[in-house]
């Protein structure tokens, strides 16, 4: 819908926080269902938004459910955010975790993802699926084409490039 209208009927103006999350996935491999609905989340605070397709998502599980991890759906993004989460939970930072994502998890994909303090940006080695990134001193905006940035604040003023292929992109929030 209308973005104005959106933000009218969720209150956004009222909400208190650092960053935003908004994604919409056609899956191809999972129901289209609200308990597939992203974002993911997992753990205290750590979300996950997917563009692409796991080849591997029920080896992951596998090894997740072996560790004690629960699954509350099939979806392929599902895995990927269990998988991060678990990683940190065992120690690593958000980098490190991602690290470990880069080898772990196969397909095509771009996963953004947010912590309490941070956002992260990741793209397979292929980078198949589209991103852009507008960067400002005010913002971080994120999307998979110009056309959905293009009516921000500033974005005459923004750095704006494509991600490159499995390199991290990681902001302080």
């Amino acid at each position: 819908g209308n973005p104005a209208a959106v933000s009218d009927r969720y209150h956004f103006k009222d909400l208190q926080g650092s960053h935003l999350v908004g994604h919409t996935r056609m899956a191809t491999e999972s129901a289209v269902t609200p308990a597939h609905a992203h974002p993911f989340t997992a753990g205290e605070d750590f979300c996950l938004v997917h563009n692409g397709s796991l080849s591997n998502p029920y080896e992951i599980r596998r090894k997740l459910e072996h560790h004690g991890i629960h699954f509350e759906t099939d979806n392929d993004t599902e895995a990927a955010c269990r998988f991060l989460e678990w990683r940190m939970q065992e120690g690593d930072d958000l980098e490190a975790a991602i690290q470990k994502g880069f080898e772990a998890l196969d397909g095509f994909y771009t996963f953004l993802m947010g912590t309490a303090d941070k956002l992260a940006l990741v793209r397979d080695a292929f980078a198949c699926k589209p991103a852009v990134v507008a960067e400002t001193d005010d913002y971080v905006a994120i999307a998979s084409e110009f056309r959905s940035l293009a009516h921000l604040p500033h974005i005459n003023h923004a750095h704006i490039y494509e991600p490159a292929p499995e390199e991290m992109y990681v902001w302080t929030v």
